[in-house]
């Protein structure tokens, strides 16, 4: 059975009350938690006590109260997977939209996602649940990526792989083509044990020649700027804006 239909079938054997579409968007939040393997401990004004989250109680409850309130809902989970680590998901109405808070214990920051409401109510109100909802399946899945998955945090991959190949000695770049340039952050040693100091790869002009080959190039721009200089011209000081032009440059 996929996730939606599953939690489908959930609201369908718990079969709710609604009182607005609202309450449609929010009960299908609570149903994916359900179908996600979590377990109902508290809802309505109880799941609002300062001390849910550390009451020892894990005893299931029904949905009584669980729309009380009229702009906003809480419920309390635990995850027998996750040695009964207890949730607290809030809801609150924000004009069209239906925002979504979830905390797990132990962390130290909800996760979030904003539904726009409109986007997952049938406009069909009869007693046919399926009928009284569009787009589950894009629900359910948004509600896993974005909150479910993300409750008890996950192992972040660096966003470029190719990084843990090299070793800090390198900077990564590419140029006009695409092609990737690795080019030195400093003077790198020779197998010999001699370092060698860095090619300037940048051209000089006329004002400005650039240092030959094997010598630490200057800080500063090269070949811009008038011929003559103020004593308080940023070149003086390792560069304009405080930048240095290279690496390893000489003061």
């Amino acid at each position: 059975m996929s996730i939606e239909k599953a939690v489908m079938a959930v609201i369908r054997a718990a079969r709710p009350s609604f009182r607005n579409v609202h309450d449609k968007v929010v009960f299908a939040v609570h149903a994916a938690f359900l179908s996600s393997g979590f377990v109902l401990t508290a809802t309505g004004p109880d799941a609002l006590a300062d001390n849910v989250l550390s009451s020892p109680s894990t005893d299931e409850v029904g949905i009584d109260n669980w729309n009380q309130f009229e702009d906003h809902y809480a419920f309390v989970y635990v995850n027998p997977e996750k040695e009964s680590a207890k949730v607290l998901l809030k809801c609150l109405v924000m004009n069209g939209s239906l925002l979504v808070d979830a905390l797990a214990a132990g962390s130290s920051e909800p996760v979030h996602l904003e539904i726009d409401v409109e986007n997952y109510v049938g406009e069909n109100g009869s007693g046919n649940y399926s009928a009284q909802y569009k787009n589950l399946e894009k629900l359910v899945s948004d509600l896993d990526k974005e909150v479910i998955s993300k409750l008890y945090g996950s192992s972040s991959k660096p966003s470029n792989p190719s990084s843990l190949e090299t070793g800090e000695g390198s900077r990564h770049d590419t140029n006009d083509a695409g092609v990737r340039i690795n080019e030195p952050r400093g003077p790198q040693p020779h197998p010999s044990g001699v370092y060698i100091p860095p090619v300037n790869p940048i051209c000089g002009g006329d004002l400005y020649p650039g240092p030959g080959a094997g010598m630490y190039p200057t800080r500063g721009d090269f070949g811009g700027g008038d011929l003559l200089l103020g004593p308080n011209d940023p070149r003086w000081f390792g560069g304009v804006g405080g930048d240095h032009g290279f690496p390893g440059a000489q003061p």
